[in-house]
């Protein structure tokens, strides 16, 4: 099956910034096919938005990702956006860290990203070639407390990010990533304290989260001819956390 409309491929996509994502790219006339391992959740995110091609998968599964490209080949016949939104955000300290939980982390985190980009490359190379978004996180830019295997994971991500544009860039592919800071999501409401919440708004020069549809406009863009000659950036959508050391309260004192 082929068509002039955008097809895109989008996991994570029952929830949060890939939801979101997925009603932008709709909303701007793209086919989205929304990739998530939660069934339950992924038929009532299709159903919400009255659009999408839902897909069951798990993108640490080699297996079920070879199932995914078989229905997205089937419906779509070609691929010209990939976003690797899927992602387990695991907190603690190093010390109650087990190898398990690291592996948990890793496998979805780096080793979906990975294998998802090798197995739809050729799909993504057709027509002069597609882009991929990879989405990070500010915990990959800057180590803080209780995120050895989430941040270390996102930060993997970052570089895996430029080994891809790399190589890729000779087939048209361009790879470009996200990385969101404090977003107003269901996880971050039920993973940040009010405490917590003080301090992200202590440190960032926007003084407030952002919202999901914001990180998925990045992503929109990065994706859409507008970002033609744009490839191996990681664009940081966090408010300008990133960019601030200390004494922005007292600024604003």
């Amino acid at each position: 099956m082929t068509s002039t409309m955008k097809s895109a491929l989008i996991t994570g996509a029952a929830r949060g910034i890939g939801l979101a994502t997925a009603k932008t790219l709709l909303d701007r006339g793209w086919r989205v096919a929304l990739l998530d391992r939660d069934e339950a959740e992924l038929t009532r995110a299709v159903t919400e938005l009255g659009d999408g091609m839902p897909i069951v998968a798990d993108v640490s599964d080699p297996a079920q990702i070879d199932d995914a490209w078989d229905q997205v080949s089937q419906h779509f016949g070609q691929l010209d956006a990939l976003v690797n939104n899927a992602g387990i955000a695991d907190f603690g300290p190093i010390s109650d860290t087990t190898l398990d939980r690291w592996r948990l982390v890793m496998e979805t985190n780096l080793d979906g990203p990975f294998l998802m980009v090798q197995a739809f490359t050729s799909m993504l190379a057709r027509d002069g070639g597609g882009a991929v978004v990879n989405v990070t996180s500010i915990s990959g830019l800057r180590a803080s407390t209780l995120r050895v295997a989430y941040g270390t994971s996102k930060a993997a991500l970052a570089h895996l990010t430029l080994q891809q544009a790399a190589e890729l860039g000779e087939l048209g592919i361009r790879v470009n990533a996200v990385a969101p800071g404090p977003v107003d999501t269901k996880l971050a409401m039920a993973v940040h304290t009010p405490d917590i919440r003080a301090a992200y708004h202590d440190a960032i020069p926007l003084n407030r989260y952002g919202h999901e549809t914001e990180i998925a406009n990045v992503i929109a863009f990065l994706v859409s001819d507008e970002a033609s000659y744009v490839t191996g950036q990681i664009v940081a959508a966090d408010g300008g956390f990133g960019a601030t050391g200390i004494g922005l309260p007292s600024l604003r004192s």
